[in-house]
């Protein structure tokens, strides 16, 4: 028996080596999400980007100020000088946080009465938004040690108040719910898409179909359409359970959300489609969606931001769908963004639904 167990162990094994592609899958695929994920999967924060109001001119503020700018952790983008500025940087995103110090900062302290330092922060990712208040409070502490030992003072000199905008009381749920919407579309239209064409020619079938009087463009459209509506269906009962099962606030558009979700599915169908029209069998089928599936989840800011991923990856994740839609999610729940207000988002999803679908078809009738 152990014999018998050897040679079909042995044929095996020459059938993976023997083969190019087999080669290929063992090896590189491997090698290409081990460098994609330690670079781009990372929880630490640096160069968090934020601004500065800083209404005070005393010395003590601008000790406290060259801490954050002596941090590897932080990168000024901008310094403010009204207090009226500090909308439009949190809501454009420019910075993730603003550290407002105000103008009796140093006179407080001075007057050893308690000194208040307010950071106002961009909740909508709540992972990172509590990693960089974890850095800025030990920026603060560090401070608050220096000048108690320093001064011999018995308490600390300041503390921080936080102001959380779009996710007051930065619940992980907010931020990982509309995110889900996003990837489980994704998956679901994938496999429904990636498996149709492979399918058939598992099944034989596929030659069935092709002496029908359908042309290979009404074949392609039959396959692309199952998944489409399948991936509405699917998108659209996840956000209504985040909205009433989760209470997960939607303060935007629905219709922003349903062009959003429109364009993201037929991008989707159309890389399912090429999948599925390079596939023998669904093995291969399942395959090629698990490829482009984990890289594309990684690189989109579902759980880490993008900002801090190396500029290179920072790149490819521009032609990623699942990156628009997710900024496109988020946005109507958590921020009210309306259609006009996603139009940045709108015009490059729909640029790589063209590209994939086009891709498509010509890859289905070249393989036909």
């Amino acid at each position: 028996m152990l014999y018998r167990i050897w040679a079909l162990f042995i044929k095996e094994w020459l059938a993976l080596v023997r083969d190019k592609n087999s080669r290929f899958v063992l090896i590189g695929p491997p090698i290409i999400q081990l460098l994609v994920f330690g670079y781009a999967a990372t929880f630490d924060l640096n160069h968090i980007p934020y601004a500065l109001l800083n209404e005070d001119n005393g010395f003590i503020s601008r000790q406290l100020i060259a801490r954050f700018d002596g941090s590897p952790n932080f990168s000024l983008v901008q310094t403010l000088t009204q207090e009226k500025e500090v909308a439009s940087i949190i809501n454009e995103q420019k910075a993730l946080l603003i550290v407002r110090i105000p103008s009796d900062f140093t006179k407080s302290i001075l007057s050893h009465r308690p000194a208040n330092i307010q950071i106002i922060i961009d909740g909508r990712n709540s992972n990172t938004a509590t990693l960089a208040l974890n850095y800025v409070n030990n920026i603060v502490l560090a401070f608050n040690q220096s000048w108690v030992y320093t001064h011999h003072w018995e308490r600390a000199p300041s503390e921080v108040i936080i102001r959380s905008w779009f996710n007051p009381n930065l619940l992980s749920r907010w931020f990982i719910i509309p995110g889900i919407v996003s990837l489980l579309t994704l998956v679901i239209t994938l496999i429904v898409t990636g498996l149709s064409v492979a399918r058939e020619r598992e099944q034989g079938t596929f030659d069935q179909l092709l002496v029908t009087p359908f042309t290979p463009t009404e074949i392609l459209i039959g396959k692309a359409l199952p998944g489409l509506m399948i991936g509405c269906f699917e998108g659209l009962l996840i956000v209504l359970l985040a909205i009433y099962w989760f209470k997960v606030p939607f303060m935007g558009s629905m219709m922003a959300l349903f062009i959003g979700l429109l364009l993201f599915l037929l991008a989707a169908v159309g890389v399912g489609l090429m999948i599925s029209s390079i596939s023998l069998t669904q093995q291969q089928g399942l395959l090629g969606v698990f490829l482009f599936l984990v890289p594309s989840i990684i690189l989109s800011g579902f759980a880490t931001p993008i900002a801090n991923m190396p500029e290179i990856v920072q790149d490819l994740t521009l032609i990623n769908p699942m990156r628009y839609f997710l900024i496109i999610v988020r946005g109507v729940f958590l921020q009210g963004d309306s259609v006009v207000d996603l139009l940045p988002q709108f015009w490059p999803l729909a640029l790589i639904a063209l590209s994939t679908m086009s891709f498509a078809a010509w890859l289905f009738r070249h393989r036909i």
